[in-house]
């Protein structure tokens, strides 16, 4: 059975039971329609029928077909590969030597004609691990990744929804799922040396990573930041209303250990916001959906779609504090 009938049956199947959303419901702000998105989006993402999204895998394709069938559904353009048809896709095959991954790739032209040369990138990985041949017979086999980093791929997919259902803002907004993230970042990698605008012209790259479960290292509802004492972009969103404080866990340099990283190396202001404490199910088997807090994931997701907008809505260009820009060691 060839993939490429596994990705539409399987994507056929996924949007007879994704939610359809009728112009009322876009407009409407209640969080209960948000959960249920929430709850349907990464109940896909990181079902067993998924087999753990493995870097490269061709699983993690169709977690690319699925997040670039969602943001059409939005009303994005495409940012993926163009065919010998001149159609473009969502999705963006990336080769890095003998690497090949798949990024998932949407924008949200800017309204106006001088801000939208301007960018910001709202961005998660949509692989995992895949599974394990060395599980004991009976246990699971499977990495479903539904906190790293399902959760991060569906905060990227409601902003998108949120973000296009309203007025267009001033700002150019991509929204990418990268791939291979667990391998290497080698599909951030490619994104930014194949760029679409030139770097210089990001204004800020926001990464989401594990954010279903929250952290108790900070008061209640919060998010952190990695990096947040680097730049000035953390400050101006938690004044805009972000909930964001600094990361409470600088001993683990999560700031250097998520595909923010890649873009921060190439100057640009480029963070990620997480609620990660530190569980056990970290990269194991036991990252499941049941382990998944709702009700935190959809107040903290619910919380950003404000600040973002202003973000795309203002002139505000964040910046490196002195010395505070990363370098290659």
């Amino acid at each position: 059975m060839s993939l490429r009938f596994v990705v539409a049956t399987t994507l056929s199947f996924v949007m007879a039971f994704t939610p359809c959303v009728s112009l009322a419901q876009k407009a409407a702000s209640d969080t209960k329609t948000l959960e249920r998105n929430i709850r349907a989006e990464l109940g896909f993402l990181a079902s067993d029928a998924m087999q753990g999204r493995g870097s490269g895998s061709g699983y993690e394709r169709l977690a690319a077909e699925y997040i670039g069938s969602q943001f059409r559904q939005f009303g994005l353009e495409p940012g993926g590969d163009t065919a010998t048809t001149g159609q473009q896709s969502f999705v963006q095959r990336a080769v890095l030597s003998a690497t090949v991954t798949w990024n998932a790739v949407g924008l949200l032209r800017g309204s106006d004609p001088t801000a939208a040369k301007e960018a910001i990138i709202l961005s998660a990985h949509l692989d995992h691990l895949g599974t394990t041949e060395n599980a004991a017979p009976g246990t699971d086999a499977i990495f479903n990744g539904a906190d790293d980093d399902a959760s991060g791929c569906v905060a990227v997919l409601e902003l998108a929804r949120a973000l296009a259902s309203g007025k267009r803002p001033k700002r150019t907004i991509y929204f990418i799922c990268f791939g291979s993230e667990e391998r290497g970042g080698y599909g951030a990698q490619y994104f930014v040396a194949h760029s679409p605008i030139a770097l210089e012209q990001i204004v800020a790259d926001v990464t989401f990573e594990m954010l279903g479960r929250p952290d108790s290292k900070v008061p209640a509802n919060t998010l952190w930041l990695t990096g947040y004492e680097r730049s000035t972009l953390g400050p101006e969103l938690a004044k805009h209303g972000a909930l964001l404080v600094a990361d409470p866990h600088p001993q683990q340099n999560f700031f250097q250990r998520s595909d923010n990283y890649t873009l921060a190396l190439r100057g640009v202001v480029a963070h990620t916001v997480s609620s990660f404490g530190l569980h056990t199910d970290y990269h194991r088997p036991s990252d499941d959906v049941s382990k998944i807090d709702f009700g935190f994931m959809t107040r903290a997701i619910a919380s950003l779609i404000k600040p973002i907008r202003w973000l795309a809505d203002s002139s505000f260009k964040p910046a490196w504090l002195p010395g505070k820009m990363p370098t290659r060691g």
